[in-house]
């Protein structure tokens, strides 16, 4: 059961974007498992992708189209990965770029592939290439939510989000989705997020953006440390909507990024509070840090431990093993004498020694919440990191053995 997750009662169309879902043969039952995104011409897209060097063929493609230019549709399946299937595996996406482009009256260079399921097996090409001829023929700007349900793998619940601002006078839509739920670690955590926007938006500018986004959402959420052969962030800006071209010189930027922030944001601990079994979520905020990067070098190593999530599991306040992870994470010359832990708002520990407003029955009841934080000063700077992270339950395991079967 998600953990203070909801689906979303409406999504709001984008303008120069059009989908439909539909089932391609791959999931059981029937089920939608593939998605065509249609994208107006001159749409500007940008994407970041998993960094495992064992990334699936629709990774690759997908790259490769994307530096190439002009992209005109997104194909994505979901229920197979299409990873680790070789050179066929590539012949296979390939194939069914070019099922899609004819579809759409476009070329193959323009369509971007995304997969996401199990890993190892083959795409049935003619059964999912049947399946995009249904698409094609149903897109319709309305179809964001079916969207979100024909990505999800282990997903309890769809997970998207709209956001509505203005820009120079005239409304602008964000709207995105997101799947994941296990094999989640930051540098692309088996994750798929999709953001359009109908704003007019540099290129240039869209590829920073989406790459700094990336690192303060998406790559801060982990699960179970296991970073998945198919990930990716992708941004979409139509520009149908016309105005000024937004840039970091436009005057209105910022109003912009943070309206993408909080859809990316909101898609990223998504994907932590529907983790696979989980019960708690879990903010880790690391702070006094003399870089970004050691910040998040504790609070990685204190989300992936075993012994710490077990503890989030059983709602028991051994905080010692917190200051253990604290102590093995690999930052030089880590001074405990300058070291805090807080659970919420109750000191733990203060200046490297135990707080004397330390009670365990507190710690027990904040536990107990199904989500609460845990903060950490190095006492060594200015520099912060968070982290969103989940307990390790029986229910984990139990959905990671019995996932193929």
């Amino acid at each position: 059961m998600a953990v203070g997750l909801s689906q979303p009662a409406s999504l709001a169309p984008v303008g120069g974007v059009q989908l439909a879902a539909t089932h391609g043969g791959i999931k059981k039952d029937a089920i939608d498992d593939l998605l065509v995104v249609a994208l107006a011409p001159d749409t500007v897209v940008a994407g970041v992708f998993t960094t495992n060097a064992y990334c699936a063929a629709p990774v690759t493609i997908a790259r490769d189209h994307l530096a190439g230019g002009s992209i005109r549709a997104l194909l994505i399946n979901s229920g197979n990965a299409n990873a680790g299937t070789g050179r066929e595996g590539h012949r296979d996406a390939m194939a069914l770029c070019e099922a899609c482009a004819d579809q759409l009256g476009i070329s193959a260079q323009q369509v971007l592939p995304f997969s996401t399921g199990v890993i190892g097996l083959r795409l049935p090409v003619d059964a999912v290439a049947q399946g995009i001829v249904s698409a094609g023929k149903a897109l319709t700007e309305n179809a964001w939510l079916p969207a979100a349900h024909a990505i999800m793998t282990t997903d309890t619940l769809p997970k998207a989000l709209s956001r509505e601002l203005v820009i120079n006078d005239q409304e602008v839509t964000i709207t995105g989705i997101s799947k994941g739920s296990g094999m989640i670690h930051p540098n692309m955590a088996t994750m798929l997020a999709f953001v359009a926007t109908d704003a007019l938006v540099d290129q240039s500018a869209l590829e920073r953006v989406t790459r700094n986004i990336a690192d303060q959402t998406f790559n801060c959420i982990t699960v179970d440390g296991d970073t998945s052969t198919n990930d990716a962030f992708i941004t979409m800006a139509t520009g149908v909507v016309s105005n000024t071209v937004l840039n970091e010189a436009h005057p209105q930027w910022q109003i912009f990024v943070d309206a993408l922030l909080e859809v990316s944001h909101h898609l990223a601990t998504a994907i932590i509070r529907d983790g696979e079994g989980a019960t708690k979520f879990v903010e880790i905020e690391v702070f006094d840090g003399e870089s970004y990067d050691a910040c998040r070098e504790v609070a990685l190593t204190v989300a992936h431990s075993p012994l710490v999530k077990t503890a989030f599991f059983a709602g028991d306040p051994n905080l010692g093993r917190i200051l253990a992870a604290i102590g093995r994470s690999r930052i030089s010359a880590l001074d405990i004498s300058r070291v805090s832990l807080t659970l919420n708002d109750l000191p733990v520990v203060v200046n490297g020694e135990p707080s004397t407003e330390y009670e365990e029955q507190k710690a027990v009841q904040i536990m107990a919440e199904e989500a609460f934080k845990i903060s950490i000063g190095l006492g060594r700077g200015t520099e912060k990191a968070c982290v969103w992270t989940t307990d390790l339950s029986y229910d984990y395991v139990k959905i990671n053995a019995e996932y193929r079967s």
